[in-house]
């Protein structure tokens, strides 16, 4: 089981990595995101930030089917997340190793998406 503080040591382990001041935690590579805290909006309320659930960049649309569809236990999308290469990670539901995968995944395809 992972937490908000493993994102964050995983996160700011890789170069070049920036932290976003937040409720949660947000982190960027070349000023673009690539793992943050999920921002939960609640129809008649305000958003609410969500650090147990960690929004991870995946690069397309087929590698996010592939996880959502994959993996639904650990991964999900809401509809304002629709069109957009991103997913929702339960943080208590993946363990550390899988997680460092995932980040350093998220960070490697923004990095070089900036790049090109």
């Amino acid at each position: 089981m992972a937490d908000a503080d493993d994102v964050r040591r995983l996160a700011l382990a890789l170069p070049d990595v920036n932290e976003i001041d937040s409720d949660g935690f947000d982190f960027r590579v070349a000023n673009k995101g690539f793992v943050w805290s999920y921002p939960e909006r609640q129809p008649g309320k305000g958003r609410v930030i969500r650090s147990d659930i960690a929004v991870l960049y995946v690069g397309d649309e087929a590698e996010k089917q592939a996880l959502v569809l994959g993996e639904p236990d650990l991964f999900f999308t809401t509809p304002s997340y629709e069109g957009w290469p991103l997913v929702m990670l339960r943080l208590d539901k993946v363990d550390v190793v899988r997680l460092q995968e995932l980040v350093t995944d998220a960070w490697r395809m923004r990095a070089e998406s900036v790049a090109q």
